[in-house]
């Protein structure tokens, strides 16, 4: 049975901090960075993680219709938001997909991208469906280290399994080395980096040649047969060094996204791929490489479907989709690295009661509402009683989805008293076109954009709030203006 990949998707944040913001910053006390000041760096709002990301592009990868005959949802991530809670449990649950799907986490290497992908592709052969694979990142990185420049915040979504595949698999070949070029021991937030000349010469530049050799040897594909080589390395002309060595073209080297995202740690690799596959025609050879105490290597060949099929936005509508950022401070209070005083508004405690946080996990992770099996009237949240006047049925309410309905904005406020992490708080009425209506929290929004009365809305999941005395956070859905770039591809 031949499998491969059904269907991608990705997600870049909205926000893109310029470069230079962050030297002018650190310019006194480190002038070397000012080689690494050039273009921007996504950044995830404040309301993002990983998970959130992930969902983000899994929406973008699989249509709401295509969930049901989904087995399995694998997440990879170096970043999870929760160390003993399953991250990939969330991510299925925001996706309301079924209960009977096996979920699991993959960590612990920049390699945790990769590999996931290479076990969904082998457990694929035997599964009942097709299986989802996520990769996320959202690094924490020390105030003036070269990792703050050079990194970014993304995600990609792969569905991996047999049949019309838009990208067949070729082979893969995986080296384990444990060669050590940065670390982050149990209890420290940040990675601690090695010298890069050591790194790229003992470790790119001998490593990866031997896997991706093995690879080509194994699938019978010769080197120059390559149409794209991706290689998630932010260090400069390290990707085109590997292909010159490899005999791969110069040509077939993918952007590494430095210009316009940042290196996404684990799930890089796969974003680039993600990317590839926008761009491919049919017959294309790509070939992926991570790297991290070893190296995966896997070589996929795009089929005729891969005209056929794309996602809505990918990598690319993400990527046009930006908006600059110049406010450093801003950047440094989402990713705690400043200690602000927050007002006594912040003080409330957040504390979440897990019995009711598992009792309306529904409604809140998966946004269902309710719809009257007697008149059909929509409503959120699900009640026993039907909303509509002319109606009021009791126990007539049956399951509806609404996190993929489009909505309109009803009215809106921009509050300064309520405590938001990045104030004001915008919230408003919004009313779904197909019935129902929410008082709902606006997101990626500033107060220079044009807010109006009926423009669309669509619905993101996105962290409510944080209880950062217990390490818990609760997530929800929020509105935001539906993008005016759609389907990246065009």
């Amino acid at each position: 049975m031949e499998v491969g990949i059904l269907a991608y998707g990705g997600y870049i944040p909205k926000s893109r901090l310029k470069r230079d913001e962050i030297f002018k910053a650190h310019s006194w006390f480190n002038p070397g960075l000012k080689g690494l000041a050039r273009g921007e760096r996504s950044m995830a709002n404040w309301d993002e993680d990983t998970v959130t990301m992930a969902v983000e592009s899994a929406r973008d990868c699989v249509a709401p219709d295509a969930r049901e005959n989904i087995s399995a949802v694998y997440m990879a991530s170096t970043t999870f938001p929760f160390q003993d809670r399953q991250n990939a449990g969330i991510l299925a649950d925001a996706l309301n997909m079924k209960s009977n799907i096996q979920t699991l986490d993959f960590a612990s290497s920049m390699r945790a991208g990769t590999a996931a992908l290479v076990v969904a592709l082998q457990a694929a052969k035997g599964s009942e469906g097709p299986i989802l694979l996520t990769a996320a990142e959202k690094r924490m990185t020390k105030a003036g280290s070269p990792l703050e420049m050079t990194t970014g915040d993304g995600a990609a979504s792969f569905l991996i399994g047999s049949g019309n595949i838009v990208a067949k698999f070729l082979g893969g070949h995986s080296e384990s080395v444990d060669f050590i070029d940065h670390f982050r021991g149990d209890e420290a937030q940040y990675d601690y980096t090695w010298e890069e000349r050591w790194v790229r010469d003992e470790g790119y530049m001998k490593i990866v040649p031997t896997a991706v050799n093995a690879l080509l040897e194994k699938s019978g594909v010769s080197a120059s047969d390559i149409d794209t080589f991706c290689f998630p390395v932010a260090a400069r002309n390290v990707a085109g060094g590997l292909a010159k060595k490899l005999g791969i073209p110069e040509e077939a080297v993918a952007d590494n996204l430095q210009a316009n995202c940042g290196e996404a740690g684990s799930a890089h690799s796969l974003i680039m791929l993600a990317k590839a596959l926008q761009e491919a025609n049919p017959g294309d050879k790509i070939l992926v490489a991570s790297f991290g105490q070893g190296c995966d290597t896997l070589l996929f060949e795009a089929t005729d479907a891969i005209k056929n099929i794309r996602p809505n936005m990918g990598v690319t509508g993400s990527l046009a989709n930006g908006r600059s950022e110049s406010n450093y401070n801003r950047f440094l209070a989402f990713n705690d690295g400043l200690n602000m005083e927050l007002g006594i508004r912040a003080e409330v405690d957040k504390n979440t009661g897990l019995t009711t946080h598992f009792r309306n996990r529904y409604m809140a992770q998966r946004m269902i509402g309710g719809e009257c099996s007697k008149c059909g009237t929509a409503q959120f949240p699900k009640s026993n009683m039907c909303v509509n006047e002319n109606c009021g049925a009791i126990g007539t309410q049956e399951d509806y989805p609404f996190a993929d309905k489009i909505a309109h904005m009803n009215s809106y406020t921009a509050d300064r008293l309520t405590y938001s992490p990045d104030p004001p708080a915008f919230y408003g009425m919004i009313q779904f076109e197909e019935g129902g209506r929410l008082m709902s929290d606006f997101t990626d929004i500033t107060p220079d954009d044009e807010l109006s009365v009926g423009m669309k809305m669509r619905m993101v999941f996105r962290v409510k709030d944080y209880d950062n005395k217990r390490g818990f956070r609760r997530y929800f859905w929020k509105a935001v203006p539906v993008a005016a770039t759609t389907k990246g591809s065009e």
